[in-house]
């Protein structure tokens, strides 16, 4: 026995509920793809901030281990973190950088420690909200083992 085919049944157009499930799914999408939009701009702050103290502890290292060492090589080497946190954009006067940890010997090691607040909420164009975590890095350079007019303490 064969079954007749049914038109399923349709509303006439113009019907009052033809189109409503869009119109209720509309707003929560818009929902999702702004807070979609705001978690990835968060994520890229959290990023763009650790290559940022990366460059400037690594750049404070270096600057140290070239220098002359004491206060005068400490100087330079927060300026060199400075100019690289503003390099990207970042306020220096928000990034706290270490004291060099090591000894200013031949062959010895030096670290610099940087770190720099990330805001809970980052909106594009009015700032960000809150503070979440610093983002910290930190990076160790060796002193040259050839370098003149340094106590050689430690064997290379």
């Amino acid at each position: 026995m064969r079954l007749a085919h049914r038109p399923r049944s349709r509303p006439a157009p113009g019907h009052p509920e033809l189109g409503a499930a869009g119109a209720e799914v509309l707003p929560f999408c818009v929902l999702i793809f702004v807070f979609g939009t705001l978690l990835l701009v968060n994520a890229w702050g959290v990023i763009d901030a650790k290559f940022a103290v990366t460059s400037a502890a690594r750049e404070a290292a270096r600057t140290y281990a070239e220098s002359e060492g004491g206060r005068a090589g400490e100087g330079a080497a927060t300026a060199a973190a400075e100019d690289a946190i503003a390099a990207y954009g970042r306020t220096p006067e928000r990034m706290d950088l270490s004291e060099p940890e090591g000894a200013f010997v031949r062959c010895g090691s030096v670290t610099y420690t940087a770190s720099y607040p990330v805001p809970a909420i980052r909106i594009p164009v009015i700032g960000g909200f809150g503070k979440a975590f610093d983002v910290t890095s930190s990076h160790t350079t060796r002193i040259d083992r050839l370098r003149a007019g340094l106590d050689a303490e430690s064997a290379c």
